[in-house]
């Protein structure tokens, strides 16, 4: 699926400063608690004997649990080039060593990892922060965070390594800090993390669960209470490959998900961001459990935008992908309220939405439901397209909108015959009915002014208003 979207470039409701800023790198490491201390270079595990490499391999796990400040690029520069090149180190020792991974080193590694992965992230230095214009504050201790998740996963895709063993360090607690950095504004980090959650989901049947509700979790505070993070794409991927791999039947559980958590993601106004993945997910539950598509469609006429094109046409675009895997069984069920919706995105007065709505014609799945639906779907459309070819200020559009009244008519030249005397004869009644209004508008004008000369009689001087109220002499 692209994860391109259609950028509209002159709606007025996107507010978007035309002065691009400059990319930044923020440290997370000077909220750390750290006292200073000094590495010394150690022995290469390659130069010393078997029975020594085990003891050795413990030393510098724990060496490289020691954090720097980074913010200040001419400091510690030893004791950094040495983290750096035991970091290295270890990812070629773990990824060609076998028998290397003991159970006694688990708790070292994950201790190493905790220690330089799960910090306070830092705050974000620009609160008026687009993610579609800006560019990312870059995390400026990476150079050491990047070597540590490339030997975590080498750590977790090592042919040595147990999960029996494992799932005593890596815990529900160790998944919850891990599942917080997804909020980090650095997307190598988000790319890291999305490969590590997938393999930690992967390998730990029992925390499976618990990884599904603590992200449902992320996404309910995200969409009704904070409407920000970072990582919302990422979890989104990796939910997209889990949904793929759902048994069926599928569990209400997973159905509810569906209906209460990735729905109201729609509505969130920065849709633009994570739409491709939510879209996916959307579609991927579709095709494990037809049934699901009524309360999918009326789910997204729902939170349909009201004055954002940009986010009517990604729902256009979305609308297409279900309709391309949906069964004609479940297409009648949703025709009437889908296509009153298409309507008013064709008589749109701006040209992407209209032309976006147009295109479900040029799909040859979507026009033979529409053909085997003639009798209802016409009847809806045909009033908006007619109006539009008449009075739509965009050419492009008044050229598309033949092309799929020619269609109408080769479908259902009967059909189409009738609809166009009806709408005829409609607008004759309408333009009767408004001439009928501005005739009587016109009289009651005219028994205005005739009132007003009443009033004021033959004299010339008009007469004075006054709010006191009129009082009569008592006979």
């Amino acid at each position: 699926m692209s994860s391109a979207t259609f950028v509209d470039r002159i709606d007025p409701f996107a507010k978007r400063s035309l002065k691009k800023k400059s990319k930044k790198t923020q440290g997370s490491s000077r909220y750390r608690n750290s006292q200073d201390v000094e590495l010394l270079q150690l022995a290469q595990l390659k130069d010393v004997s078997v029975l020594e490499q085990e003891e050795l391999f413990h030393r510098k796990l724990r060496q490289c649990c020691v954090a720097f400040d980074f913010m200040d690029p001419v400091t510690d520069l030893k004791g950094k080039e040495i983290k750096r090149n035991t970091l290295n180190e270890l990812v070629e020792y773990i990824t060609a060593g076998r028998g290397v991974l003991t159970e006694s080193v688990y708790p070292e590694i994950i201790k190493m990892i905790s220690a330089n992965l799960f910090r306070t992230l830092p705050p974000s230095e620009n609160p008026d922060f687009d993610p579609e214009e800006d560019d990312p504050t870059l995390e400026a201790s990476w150079p050491h965070l990047q070597l540590v998740y490339e030997f975590f996963l080498r750590f977790l895709e090592s042919s040595d390594f147990q999960p029996t063993i494992g799932k005593k360090v890596i815990d529900q607690k160790f998944v919850l800090q891990l599942l917080d950095l997804f909020d980090s504004e650095d997307p190598r980090e988000r790319d890291f993390l999305k490969t590590v959650l997938h393999r930690i989901y992967g390998k730990f049947l029992g925390l499976r669960a618990f990884i599904r509700k603590q992200i449902n979790n992320i996404f309910l505070r995200f969409v009704y209470e904070t409407e920000h993070f970072n990582g919302v794409g990422e979890l989104l991927e990796i939910l997209g490959s889990i949904i793929n791999g759902f048994a069926l039947p599928l569990k209400v559980e997973h159905k509810q998900f569906l209906v209460k958590v990735l729905l109201p993601l729609h509505k969130v106004k920065c849709l633009s961001l994570y739409h491709a993945q939510l879209a996916y997910c959307v579609v991927q539950f579709l095709e494990k459990d037809a049934t699901l598509t009524e309360p999918v469609v009326r789910g997204l006429l729902k939170f349909w935008p009201k004055t954002c094109s940009q986010k009517e046409v990604m729902f256009l675009g979305e609308i297409e992908e279900i309709l391309d895997v949906i069964e004609p069984s479940q297409f009648v069920k949703i025709q009437e309220p889908l296509f009153r919706q298409i309507a008013r995105c064709v008589s749109s007065p701006h040209f992407q939405v209209a032309e976006r709505a147009l295109y479900f014609w040029n799909n040859e799945y979507i026009m033979s439901l529409i053909e085997e639906n003639n009798h209802v779907i016409m009847g809806i459309m045909f009033p908006a397209l007619y109006r539009i070819s008449k009075e739509h200020w965009n050419q492009t559009i008044v050229a598309l909108v033949y092309n799929v009244l020619k269609t109408f008519m080769e479908m259902n030249s009967k059909l189409f015959d009738d609809l166009t005397a009806s709408y005829k004869s409609e607008r004759q009644k309408e333009k009767k009915r408004e001439k009928e209004r501005d005739e009587l508008w016109k009289r009651l004008n005219e028994l205005e002014m005739e009132r007003r000369a009443a009033i004021t009689g033959p004299s010339s001087t008009p007469v004075p208003t006054t709010t006191a109220p009129v009082t009569r002499a008592r006979p």
